[in-house]
Parts: structure tokens; sequence; C-alpha cells
């Protein structure tokens, strides 16, 4: 059996918001999906518990079938899996993100207008041994990573002496488009010491030559970094060992999917052209996905687009996001699943992103499975609708991949 698991972040959306239910699933011309649809079988599950927060890297370990309560310890030390950093014991990882903050405290944009990797680690580079002095620690480290999206490392040592516990509180930046962060500023064991690493960045990002060169080409500067996702190392049980005999393989642009992979003991697959953005390379993502399948038996496809387009509101790039998934992605996994005996495809989001609030929810997300051995339900399109009509409902989403891969009965 060949697997293929298909993951257009954050691409389900609340029909509420729309008039007659129009989402971005439903305006896109998805015809491959939709047949899909129609030959496999449409549900719907809850990815992530309530009393976590609807992020991807709670949602991600949910989709590849591990219990998000059990194994979850925060978002940013998988993503320093994905950078090869080793933490121990005692240390803490600490997602890193170049925001744009205006005067009034208004968070404009939680990317800094998608800043690039080059001038993400400029600014690391020549502002954190400063920013690391002025906090009089010499166990905090930054390493930069794609774009926006960097990290720092508290080094706890042997002692295990460190200004962070469970009461250490962090929100997302994404969540806040738009809005004021007076009010949620970090808080808790440590807060005051990340506040102060925060507001020293915002000092020296102040007149850095990164940021006059955007501002000159008309782009948005970095005002300063963002902590948050901090969490300990996690403890993950390697997928083979789950899923006897499936070895796994990921294609993602996006660290914290890289690092979740590492940690389950699946191979990257690595991808030119791919950005994490609107404008990454659709079809090399497919072509390599369906390479992957000749060495590999299941390909993982992560696709960030559809996601960043919620988060910036926009429905035509979602729209757009999904026809391409449709038009490049999808069409040569499926030619080589079909190619090569029985097969299973899974498609599903991590979480919904809506268009209207530009953040995730704890909502259900619509998915599909199909495949050569799978009896159709008789779904006409893949759509929130379709799956809120359909029978097959799974409250714990974490427990969709035993039946998947075949363990338990669809």
């Amino acid at each position: 059996m060949k697997y293929a698991i298909l993951i257009p972040d954050g691409c389900a959306d609340h029909p509420e918001d729309f008039p007659d239910s129009r989402t971005a699933l439903v305006e896109a011309r998805i015809p491959h999906m939709d047949a899909l649809a129609r030959s496999g079988i449409v549900g719907r599950s809850f990815n992530v518990p309530p009393q976590l927060p609807p992020g991807s890297d709670v949602a991600t370990l949910s989709v590849l079938g591990y219990d998000p309560e059990q194994g979850y310890t925060g978002r940013a030390p998988l993503e320093a899996a994905a950078q090869g950093i080793p933490l121990g014991e005692n240390d803490w990882a600490f997602r890193c993100n170049m925001v744009n903050i205006s005067d009034d405290g208004l968070m404009k944009s939680f990317t800094a207008g998608h800043i690039s990797s080059e001038e993400a680690a400029e600014l690391l580079k020549t502002t954190g041994p400063e920013i690391v002095r002025t906090a009089g620690e010499k166990t905090v480290k930054f390493y930069p990573g794609v774009s926006y999206r960097n990290l720092m490392i508290y080094r706890g040592g042997n002692s295990g002496d460190s200004p962070f516990d469970q009461t250490t509180q962090t929100v997302p930046p994404h969540d806040y488009t738009d809005q004021s962060i007076l009010s949620v500023l970090p808080q808790g064991a440590g807060g005051e010491f990340l506040r102060q690493l925060m507001d020293k960045s915002r000092e020296l990002f102040a007149d850095h030559p990164v940021n006059r060169r955007r501002i000159h080409g008309g782009q948005c500067p970095a005002s300063q970094f963002w902590l948050w996702g901090q969490g300990k190392r996690p403890d993950l049980v390697p997928f083979a060992e789950r899923f006897p005999g499936v070895r796994g393989s990921m294609i993602s642009a996006v660290d914290l999917l890289i690092g979740i992979a590492k940690l389950i003991g699946w191979t990257q697959i690595q991808v030119p052209g791919i950005t994490g953005y609107v404008d990454t390379d659709y079809a090399a993502k497919g072509r390599y996905a369906a390479k992957a399948l000749e060495d590999f038996d299941l390909v993982c496809v992560h696709v960030e687009a559809p996601d960043e387009a919620s988060h910036e509101g926009s429905s035509e790039k979602k729209v757009h996001a999904l026809e391409e998934i449709d038009r490049h992605v999808l069409p040569p996994i499926l030619e080589k699943l079909q190619s090569s005996g029985d097969w299973r495809i899974f498609i599903t989001p991590d979480h919904p992103t809506s268009l209207k609030t530009k953040t995730h929810s704890h909502r259900m997300v619509p998915w599909i499975i199909a495949g050569s051995d799978v009896t159709p339900d008789h779904a006409e399109c893949y759509s929130e609708q379709t799956a809120q009509e359909s029978r097959r409902f799974m409250p714990s989403g974490w427990q969709l991949m035993e039946r998947f891969i075949g363990i338990k009965p669809l």
C-alpha cells in the first residue's frame, strides 16, 4: 500500500461568515479534490483539544496520529528539531518572529512584510550579541530560520535554573493582526525578561541598515522581534513504531512541519523553489512528492499558502492557492499512486483559518480519504458543508490516522 497525505494549511473556513456559505473551498475550482470526494469518503474532525492553542503545531501532531495532549510541549521545540538544534533537558526554545508593530502598539505585520531569510539573519547576527549583553544573560542564543520565522534558545544547563515554567504566557503574533499588543505582551514566569529582550530589539532595529534598505525600497521594516511558542524538548514515539512497516517522508517549506517529521523519524524531501507563501512552486511539490513515493511508503505534502492568505484576509489569494494545489500538486501524486497498486490518499487542513478574523480556530476541519480499497459515500464535492452533512465524525482527530493507515476500519 502506498499512502499520500496532503495538508492545505488553514484552508477550512467558517461557512456562516459567507453569503450562501460560499467559502474559499466552495469558490475554488478544485476538480481533482471534488473527484476524490466523490470516489472516497468525506468527514470532519476536531484536531485541537479546547485547552490547547489552535496552531499548526498542535493540529499537525493530531493529523499525523499523535495525541497532542500527550506529546505537545510547545511550537518552538519542534522548529528547533527542524534546524538540528539539540535541546537539553532544561533548555527552552522560543519562536522569534520578525514583526512590524506601530508606535501606538498595533501589530501591523506578523511577518515584517515577509522579510527575506537573509535580512532576518543579518538583523539577528548584528543585534543579537548586544541584546544578550543588555539582558545580562550568556545562556541565550538566536538562530535564523526561514523569512520571519526564527528561534531563540535559552540554555538552562545542568542546574535547571531558568526564569520560565508552565506559567509563562506568550501569544502568537498572527492572532493579533491590526490589533493592539499592549495587553498581550509576555506574562508569568520570565515574562519581564522576555519583554526586556523584545524592547531591546525594538531599540536596535530602529535605525538598522536592513530596515533602512527596506524602507527605501518601499517595504515594511522589521520594527522588533516577538517571542512566543515556548517549550521544552518533546518526546515522540517514531511513526514506524506506531504504524509498523510504514516509512514516511515530508515535503514542507515550514520548519515546524520539518521538525515534527524529524522527531517521528520521517525523511525530509528537499524541494527547490518552495517558500511557505502563496508564491511557492506548487508544481515542484507535486513532482517531488510523486518521486518520493518510489522510495517511501508514505509522503506528506504540506502547503502553507492557504493559511498565509487567510492571515492576510485575502479570499482571492486563498482561492488561488487552493486552485494551484489542485492543478499542480495533486495530479502527479494521484498518477503515481494509481500506478503503484493499492493506494490511499488523505486530504485535510490542520485547522481552520478564518478569512474574517484572520486567525486560527478550534473548529472542525473537513477531510477526504480515498483510495483503491475505499468504498465511496456519494459525497458530491469537498467543502465544509459536505463534511458537516457526513455521518463520519472524529471528535479526536489524532485517531483518524490509524483508520487511514488501515489498522482500524474506516
